[in-house]
């Protein structure tokens, strides 16, 4: 892609893109981020993963400002949010959860119209727009309004619409949400893309495979609170080994097996979960003793990890 489109000649802050020390955001008697401390270094991926309502969305909208913080202290480029919050918001992007477009404006000017709010000139947004519908693969529908193109066109747009300002931060709500495996995929090689520009992102996901493709880090919240943090393989290492056995239906001869080796597990009454720290022939000797068909071996994800720590009770 020619121009400018994206800051990778920029260079890089000192220090932290992001920096939050003891957090905190409360609505009434809801304490929605309790006391969070974090930090995203300049260039990376850095993820929030954590069921509805762990405070996820609410710590990233007060860091674009558009939520005021009720305590703690948040500084963005090394700015304070409180005190800057014009200066910072016009050096990040933000590709929301909704589709916020507008239905009656063309995809290219939807793009432009956006760019002006940049005090970016006509002449330059054209440009932008142009460069941008190129890099998201939808310059053959600069023309079609929003209402036509379909969800991950709309995905893709959206996430044009946040580059437009030359972002030194880019922040993605949930970025493909309802998206079929396709579009995922589309919106994942953008995201890659940028990542290796250098430019830095804030993510949040529902999606474990998003956050173990595209996060150099990750933390995991719950209920406004950080339970872990660090690279995805070190905490698939660190909290649920390297594989995992699966057995359906097991039966209590193999429950009294998992007691008498201590083996670390869960057991949810219909299957049972056993997670292996090192690779070994325990497996094998399951499979011959307690469960023959019904056991299953593969390797440790970031979903497990996610389970594990969060429950698997449903969240409304």
């Amino acid at each position: 892609m020619t121009g400018r489109a994206f800051p990778e000649d920029r260079p890089k802050e000192p220090g932290p893109v992001i920096e939050a020390s003891r957090l905190r955001k409360i609505f009434g008697d809801l304490v929605a981020v309790d006391d969070i401390s974090f930090a995203v270094k300049p260039g990376e991926c850095f993820g929030i993963l954590g069921p509805n309502g762990a405070g996820k969305t609410t710590t990233i909208r007060m860091i674009y400002g558009y939520s005021p913080m009720t305590g703690g202290m948040l500084q963005v480029f090394g700015l304070d949010i409180r005190r800057h919050p014009r200066t910072i918001k016009a050096r990040i992007g933000v590709c929301q959860q909704e589709n916020t477009l507008d239905p009656d404006l063309t995809a290219q000017q939807n793009l432009e119209v956006f760019a002006r709010y940049f005090d970016i000139s006509e002449a330059q947004a054209q440009r932008r727009a142009n460069e941008l519908l190129r890099f998201m693969a939808l310059e053959h529908r600069k023309d079609a309004k929003s209402a036509e193109l379909s969800g991950g066109m709309i995905r893709r747009l959206v996430l044009a619409r946040a580059l437009v300002n030359q972002p030194e931060l880019l922040i993605l709500d949930e970025p493909t949400t309802g998206l079929d495996p396709q579009a995922r995929h589309q919106v994942w090689e953008r995201l890659e893309d940028l990542r290796a520009r250098g430019l830095s992102i804030l993510l949040t996901t529902h999606y474990m495979d998003e956050a173990s493709r595209l996060c150099d880090r990750l933390m995991i919240m719950d209920q406004g609170r950080i339970l872990v943090e660090g690279a995805p393989a070190e905490l698939i290492r660190q909290n649920v080994g390297l594989d995992i056995i699966e057995v359906a239906s097991p039966d209590e001869a193999l429950r009294q097996f998992i007691r008498e080796r201590d083996l670390p597990s869960e057991d949810l009454g219909h299957r049972l979960i056993i997670y292996l720290e090192d690779r070994n022939d325990l497996y094998h000797e399951i499979r011959a003793r307690y469960c023959g068909e019904g056991c299953t071996l593969r390797m440790a994800t970031m979903e497990d990890v996610f389970l594990k720590l969060t429950g698997r009770e449903l969240r409304e």
